[in-house]
């Protein structure tokens, strides 16, 4: 029996402009771009992946944009409305939730002994193979969820399935940052992100449901993709949701689904890349260690084509008009490890995008030379804390193992303060990147807020030990010494490029 469809169901989670949020059906949240802010899920991961469904919907009933020419007209005149409304009643049979033929986003050739529970779909809740810490949730005999949540669910994990054993491939992009332009209104939002791929490609290119089900078991297990559409509705699990007499969902049929084939010649649009010298061009992830502002020029335009497609086309869109430039950007996802699957976190957070970027592309280079300053200030922080750990577990003549030394430095609280009041620093400098602010001016504030992190997160270590004993005050002192030369340093320099400013 079909039920729930997707298209007039209200579903997906939308923002306002005014701040109000409601929940819309297909049809209502394309047709209303221009009218919605965003897009807004308490999942960053839901998020991401409605982004990229409404993405995929508009490839395919406007079979493009095909060239930068096409999507600027969408950019300024919106999604033409006639023919998303054709597409929509054209394939209105395959957008029923529940269907015993062709249920959306899933497969009815799932065999019905591969049980799991809903919470399989999600990564925030616990699954049978991957508990999720203070989740609560039950997987033995977990409770209904509503067909809405389900459907969202079902996006996520097509977009941010993590390896696994039995053939358990991730998704196309799992473990990358997915970079999503952001405009005033939804209309401009997605056509940020809605990069045009060649005529011959978008004629060839299909969404998941457009095509029949595929038999199981898969004859190929891995393929390319045939375009954005196919990429942005990639099958990576094969799912059939079971639903209860009540019209929820308890249980769901769930195996591996399609493995993605030549990564590197059929790139994510929103994925930023880096050039390594051994395996050559690699997608920019999530670093357990490291926050992502510390990468943040990497998902700036560059000259070497490795920044996000969907940026590239904003400021394409955008011309010489800076007031129709992404006033802010997106990244979210997740970090996991391979082969073991243990995910680590998932991940969303908001930047605000120089305006001068249009006309001043060395903005990119002046940010890069910001992180690589605030980069060897921490490496003075870091030996500061290696002497320091050294002396105090030598206690004499004794030689501590070097593991011992960094078990000790890892738990020190001196290095994270540093990093954490740079990062809120740095969002500062961001906004700073006006049209009349000299690029020096900011230059100089950045090098007194990296002195005064070096020395605030020195003190409140020194603070933190007591400094009755002798041997701690000896590692303290000799310890100290490398923080100070380099406050020294920073110091100088800024009293270097003062006298510049003022001869200007």
């Amino acid at each position: 029996m079909r039920r729930y469809n997707l298209i007039d169901e209200k579903w997906i989670p939308v923002r306002y402009p005014d701040g109000t949020h409601a929940e819309l059906g297909i049809r209502e949240t394309l047709l209303m771009a221009k009218e919605l802010g965003a897009i807004e899920d308490p999942s960053p991961l839901v998020t991401a992946a409605l982004y990229r469904f409404l993405l995929a919907l508009i490839y395919r009933a406007l079979e493009g944009p095909t060239d930068i020419v096409e999507a600027r007209t969408f950019f300024r005149e919106g999604f033409p409305r006639d023919r998303i409304e054709a597409y929509l009643e054209k394939w209105r049979d395959r957008f029923w939730l529940f269907d015993e033929k062709y249920p959306f986003g899933q497969n009815p050739h799932v065999p019905p002994d591969e049980i799991e529970p809903w919470t399989k779909l999600t990564a925030e809740h616990n699954a049978t193979s991957n508990k999720v810490l203070f989740d609560h949730t039950a997987t033995k005999y977990p409770e209904e969820r509503s067909p809405k949540e389900c459907a969202r669910w079902l996006l996520s994990t097509m977009s941010f399935s993590i390896a696994g054993g039995r053939g358990y491939y991730p998704s196309p992009s799992p473990n990358a940052m997915l970079c999503i332009p952001l405009g005033p209104a939804l209309h401009q939002t997605l056509s940020y992100c809605l990069v045009p791929q060649n005529e011959e490609v978008s004629r060839g290119d299909t969404a998941l449901w457009e095509r029949e089900p595929v038999d199981l078991p898969l004859g190929t297990p891995k393929r390319a993709a045939l375009g954005y559409a196919d990429l942005l509705t990639w099958q990576s699990r094969m799912v059939l949701l079971e639903e209860e007499e009540s019209g929820n969902v308890r249980k769901m049929r769930f195996i591996a689904g399609v493995g993605f084939e030549n990564p590197t010649a059929n790139p994510d649009p929103m994925q930023p890349f880096k050039t390594d010298e051994k395996f050559g061009r690699l997608p920019v992830s999530f670093r357990g260690d490291r926050g992502t502002w510390r990468d943040f020029d990497s998902l700036l335009p560059d000259q070497g084509g490795l920044s996000p497609l969907t940026v590239q086309n904003a400021f394409q869109l955008a011309g010489k008009s800076s007031e129709l430039l992404p006033s802010s950007m997106l990244v979210l996802g997740l970090r996991y490890e391979p082969p073991n699957a243990n995910l680590d976190f998932w991940r969303m957070e908001r930047y605000a995008l120089p305006k001068t970027l249009r006309d001043d592309h060395a903005v990119r280079h002046e940010i890069r030379a910001l992180l690589d300053g605030v980069e060897k200030a921490q490496s003075a922080l870091w030996a500061a804390s290696r002497s320091f750990a050294r002396d105090l577990l030598s206690r004499g003549d004794r030689l501590p193992d070097k593991k011992d030394i960094k078990a000790f430095v890892d738990q020190m609280l001196s290095t994270p303060l540093y990093w954490s009041t740079m990062e809120s620093r740095f969002q500062e400098v961001l906004r700073e990147y006006g049209l009349d602010r000299d690029p020096e001016d900011i230059r100089i504030q950045w090098l007194r807020w990296v002195a005064e992190a070096l020395g605030a997160a020195w003190e409140q270590h020194r603070a933190s030990v007591f400094m009755g004993d002798a041997w701690t005050i000896r590692a303290v002192v000799k310890a100290e010494k490398f923080v100070g030369r380099k406050i020294a340093q920073i110091r100088e320099e800024i009293e270097q490029q003062e006298p510049k400013k003022e001869e200007v």
